[in-house]
């Protein structure tokens, strides 16, 4: 059986910000691979892994799940510091974090922050500008351009590390935590004749544009999707009415993108199976792949499954290792499923 939580530390310890997955490309394809007929890479970067049917009467289920991090792009020198632009980062928790610089090899640096003695006091309610922050790695002047040039991309250095009983923390579990829901899925179909052929796509650039899901949704062509992200886990902090608490299993999208009969199977079969679910509204565009996937060539029938995750796109990101094990038993239910029935 799949060891969840080390798959999940390898892939979170890979660095793959949006535009340079290629360093998260061969972890992930390790991780699947037992579980798949094939496993390819496409020209824009996707991973696409194929479990073909021998009897694909219902078409092709795409499942997706994004391998691309969060990050940050250089894009300039300050006396030996760097300047940077952000891809999907709040800036007001930049200041004083360790961040690793993606050049060859890796170096360390920390994002520059004012002791709290020489801020003046009108000032200290108020969160930094991106263009005022800078990287500090140790460098000169004359070191800084050579060593790191203009477009180097920088990830968060967080190493993964379990809290409490079932959780993990650490960067990029948005959205590799998801892809391990996906690895899981496929083990646990592995040894059983599906009724359609599977694809599992571990798209590119989703923080960035959704470029992988939309080139990967057309070649793939699929009849139906499941499109598996992370969503807002409760926080003190945290609108009531838009997260879901942490261990509360799989969050199943309700709303115009996701395809009624699909959330409704979703929902009928996690209270056949006993399996923990909530309801997610998205009134509009979900914010996910799901958005593009939906309207690939002639319209592709999608569903959002979302897991429960603390503090998106930080270094400290935090998911349930239940609620992995849930969405994965949910989806695999679902594959099953549909031996009964035929979308319309």
């Amino acid at each position: 059986m799949m060891d969840v939580k080390q798959a999940l530390f390898a892939l979170s310890a890979c660095v793959g910000p949006s535009g340079a997955e290629q360093g998260v490309y061969e972890t992930a394809k390790n991780t699947l691979l037992p579980y798949v007929d094939s496993v390819t890479r496409d020209v824009m970067g996707n991973l696409i892994g194929v479990r073909a049917s021998k009897a694909p009467s219902l078409g092709c289920l795409l499942l997706d799940a994004h391998l691309d991090e969060v990050g940050m792009l250089v894009t300039d020198h300050d006396n030996g510091f760097l300047k940077f632009a952000a891809i999907g980062i709040d800036p007001r928790i930049l200041p004083g974090l360790e961040v690793k610089v993606c050049t060859e090899p890796p170096i360390f640096g920390v994002v520059t922050c004012l002791p709290p003695h020489v801020v003046p006091s009108e000032e200290r309610d108020k969160a930094f500008e991106m263009d005022e922050l800078r990287v500090d790695c140790g460098l000169t002047a004359e070191e800084a351009p050579t060593r790191v040039p203009v477009g180097t991309r920088i990830v968060y250095a967080t190493e993964p590390f379990c809290i409490g009983k079932t959780a993990v923390c650490g960067k990029s579990m948005d959205d590799r935590a998801c892809f391990v829901i996906l690895c899981r899925v496929m083990e646990l179909l592995k040894d059983e004749a599906l009724p359609m052929d599977v694809c599992v796509l571990g798209s590119v650039q989703e923080e960035f544009s959704a470029l992988g899901a939309i080139t990967g949704g057309y070649s793939i062509d699929p009849t139906e999707a499941i499109v598996v992200d992370v969503s807002f886990a409760e926080t003190p902090d945290t609108p009531k009415d838009e997260s879901k608490p942490l261990g509360s299993g799989p969050m199943i999208g309700v709303g115009p993108v996701d395809n009624r009969r699909m959330s409704q199977k979703l929902i009928a079969l996690a209270k056949k199976a006993g399996i923990p679910y909530t309801r997610e509204v998205l009134p509009g565009r979900t914010g996910t792949n799901a958005d593009e996937i939906q309207i690939s060539r002639e319209g592709v029938a999608v569903c959002n499954v979302s897991l429960p995750l603390r503090y998106m796109h930080t270094p400290i990101e935090v998911v349930d290792l239940n609620d992995i094990e849930h969405c994965a038993q949910l989806i695999a239910a679902y594959i099953r499923s549909r031996k009964e029935d035929a979308l319309c």
